[in-house]
Parts: C-alpha cells; sequence; structure tokens
C-alpha cells in the first residue's frame, strides 16, 4: 500500500481490527519514511450477479441505486440508518449467495420490498406503488389491505398505522 502523504511503497501495519460485523478489516498503517499514519479498509471482493431488466437489457449491480431506492422510500420515516444498512447488507448477502452470474431485476426488488415490510409498512407502499406501477387508489387499497392480512401481529405492533382506526382503540408509540 502505498502513502497517500508522500508516495512511498514500504508501509507497516500498527493495528487490526474486523469491522461491520466481521465483514471488513480495519487497519491503522504508518508511512516508515514520512511517519504520517492513516486508516484503509479491506474487503473481500466478490462478484455481484449482473441485474437483467424487464426489457432483456442486463447491467451490473448497482448499490448505490438501490440505496438510494431505500432512502427515498424510507424518506421522513422513523427507521434508524443503522437498521437501513443492515437491510441493504442482507440484501447484497442474498444477491452474492444466489451463486447466479445473472439474476433478473424482479427479483432483487422483491427482497427490497421484504426488507421493506419489516421495517416500515409506509415505505414498503411506497416503494411497492413505483415497482408495482400502481395506476389508481384502489392499487393502493388493494395492497394495504394485503399488508394487513400478512402481517404477523409482532410486526403490527412495531409499525405505526396507515389508515385511521386501524384495529386500533389507542395510538401506537414510534420508534
Amino acid at each position: 500500500m502505498h502513502c497517500p502523504f508522500c508516495g512511498e511503497a514500504d508501509t507497516k501495519v500498527i493495528d487490526s481490527r474486523l469491522a461491520s460485523d466481521g465483514d471488513v478489516v480495519r487497519r491503522r498503517r504508518e508511512c516508515v519514511t514520512c511517519s504520517e499514519r492513516y486508516t484503509t479498509f479491506e474487503t473481500a471482493e466478490l462478484a455481484l450477479p449482473r441485474m437483467v431488466k424487464n426489457d432483456g437489457t442486463r447491467e451490473p449491480f448497482n448499490e448505490e441505486k438501490l440505496r438510494t431506492g431505500v432512502l427515498r422510500a424510507m424518506e421522513k420515516r422513523p427507521v434508524n440508518i443503522e437498521d437501513i444498512d443492515t437491510a441493504i447488507s442482507r440484501i447484497k448477502h442474498k444477491l452474492r449467495a444466489s451463486g447466479e452470474r445473472e439474476l433478473p431485476s424482479s427479483q432483487l426488488g422483491e427482497w427490497v420490498m421484504a426488507e421493506l415490510r419489516d421495517l416500515d409498512e409506509v415505505a414498503y407502499v411506497r416503494f411497492a406503488s413505483v415497482y408495482r406501477s400502481f395506476q389508481d387508489v384502489n392499487a393502493f387499497r388493494e395492497e394495504i389491505e394485503r399488508l394487513q392480512n400478512e402481517s404477523s401481529p409482532e410486526l403490527k405492533k412495531r409499525q405505526i398505522t396507515l389508515l385511521p382506526g386501524e384495529n386500533d382503540k389507542e395510538p401506537r408509540d414510534k420508534k
């Protein structure tokens, strides 16, 4: 590793630690020439599958595009950024674990919706409305009814109600 300050090729590792649930190695380094210290992060480079779009075009998986979509759905929702990062990590893990070289983008969309459903029902409906191209209010209503019928009692306790008067006699606490 070349020193980012002086360009010297000879540096030494002072400290190594695991970071990000053991997926990353954080290393403190020191340049033997200029004595500057800096941090590097080491991760395994695993090939993620290419995404096959509905129109048949193929493109590399783009984590930033995934993150942007999830964050847009989560906008102004009471969800911790750590929970969002964990959900994105689980999606990426599923991509790697699939072992496929190509996956339909629809599969990725389903995984995103499953993660959003567990995090926040409103974010889930927002994402689903774009992903499934809802055309009218009835499509929203049908999705909300389906969501209500599928939600576990534990999840329902954690969620904020989508519609007034939903099975509640008292308001739910926000996260």
